[in-house]
């Protein structure tokens, strides 16, 4: 409708997850390298979540899009079903018309399948969109396909992708997250980001230098999508319809405003942090060793990860530390801590633990190093000086830590 008034050649903001708009950000570029290197890995299997309109679609197509001639894929976007009916999915995806068989001749036919296309040099790759719809009988399915292999490597790589919710589900499922190579969470974009996002779509659309949008748009339009891209689009499309019907020649602040009158849309922390009532909070990570405290890191980004190698958002250089030890998750309820199959595993007090939600005061053991977890208001801080009290604690925790922790880490 707007495009000739606009001077553009497509519509730049489109729901439809068209790769060709794929915008490049650290998260989406991160999350993408993940997934190109299961086409390199022997035992290729790969977890991507990330909220919904985050572009997780978008990043598969694009991702699909870039295939080698020597891949073989299935790509399942309909996850609620049966094992049988997974099965025959996956299978049809692959080429064979497989619906009157039972699950004994799926299984035989999808093993030869998968060998056959080995042996020929083909490499096949399964992607599951929307995997948290997977009933738990249908992950063990996924299971026991990541384990089909000729006596030299495994012959098929898996790359799970879903909403947050997928996690939780695999949180009981150790046989399954043990043989996932890499875990990657989707974060929404930051405000730099976003602006970056906007000009980007509207370049690829045919703007010149994406400048449609007056500068002073861009913090306002943060402020009511928080960074998720498919809360973007919707923003703008309607905010150039506004600027169309009032003949505008680019969009300003008034039409991002009569958008978000049509839409009726509060702010986007009003409609997400609904727990910021209780109080203003201040999450942050403090590193300490021996009881003093090394590092202190502020929670604003999504999803941190912890290791020994420098390309950890977190690094503690400690042979008892993992090259990818844990990861630390914010979202809108909180912060959740999760063991990424670490060798030392971390620790609450003595017990060991795969995933929990952090609490102000948590003290989590990593090594010879701990984790103070704080998630109070600076206001409550200059009111109360217990962190002298905490780490105290956190070193108390440190000297008792599981023995199998003072020995010689193994590195992994």
């Amino acid at each position: 409708m707007y495009l000739q008034h606009f001077g553009l050649t497509e519509p730049p903001f489109r729901l439809s997850p068209d790769p060709h708009f794929l915008f490049p950000s650290k998260h989406h570029s991160r999350a993408k390298a993940y997934m190109e290197s299961i086409v390199l890995l022997q035992d290729g299997f790969v977890i991507i979540t990330g909220e919904i309109g985050a572009g997780k679609t978008t990043l598969i197509n694009s991702f699909i899009e870039e295939l080698g001639e020597d891949v073989i894929l299935a790509h399942v976007a309909q996850t609620q079903l049966t094992p049988v009916q997974f099965l025959q999915t996956v299978l049809a995806d692959f080429g064979h018309k497989a619906f009157q068989k039972r699950k004994a001749e799926l299984i035989d036919l999808l093993n030869n399948f998968l060998i056959e296309q080995y042996e020929q040099g083909k490499k096949c790759v399964l992607i599951v969109d929307e995997a948290q719809n997977l009933s738990p009988k249908v992950l063990e399915e996924v299971r026991l396909l990541s384990g089909i292999e000729t006596t030299k490597e495994k012959v098929l790589r898996i790359v799970l992708a879903g909403q947050p919710e997928l996690n939780e589900k695999l949180d009981g499922m150790e046989q399954l997250t043990q043989r996932v190579r890499l875990r990657f969470h989707l974060g929404p974009l930051t405000q730099e980001e976003t602006c970056q996002y906007i000009k980007h779509r509207l370049t690829v659309a045919g703007s010149p230098d994406g400048a449609l949008f007056k500068d002073e748009i861009y913090p306002l339009i943060y402020r009511y999508t928080g960074g998720i891209p498919r809360l973007v689009n919707t923003l703008c499309d309607t905010a150039m319809l506004c600027a169309f019907a009032e003949d505008h020649s680019d969009v300003g602040v008034d039409d991002v405003e009569a958008a978000l009158d049509d839409l009726q849309w509060e702010e986007f922390a009003a409609r997400t942090n609904k727990f910021l009532l209780h109080g203003p909070r201040n999450p942050r990570l403090r590193i300490l060793h021996e009881g003093e405290c090394i590092d202190e890191f502020p929670l604003d980004k999504n999803r941190l990860i912890i290791g020994r190698t420098a390309d950890n958002d977190i690094q503690i250089n400690s042979k008892f530390i993992s090259r990818h030890h844990a990861q630390l998750v914010t979202d809108a309820n909180g912060t959740f801590i999760e063991d990424l199959n670490s060798t030392n595993g971390i620790y609450l007090g003595k017990q060991r633990f795969k995933k929990r939600t952090l609490q102000d005061g948590d003290t989590i053991l990593l090594g010879k190093h701990s984790l103070l977890y704080l998630d109070r208001a600076v206001e409550e801080e200059d009111e109360d000086d217990g962190d002298d009290d905490i780490a105290e604690t956190a070193h108390e925790a440190e000297v008792g830590m599981p023995e199998r922790n003072k020995a010689a880490g193994n590195l992994s």
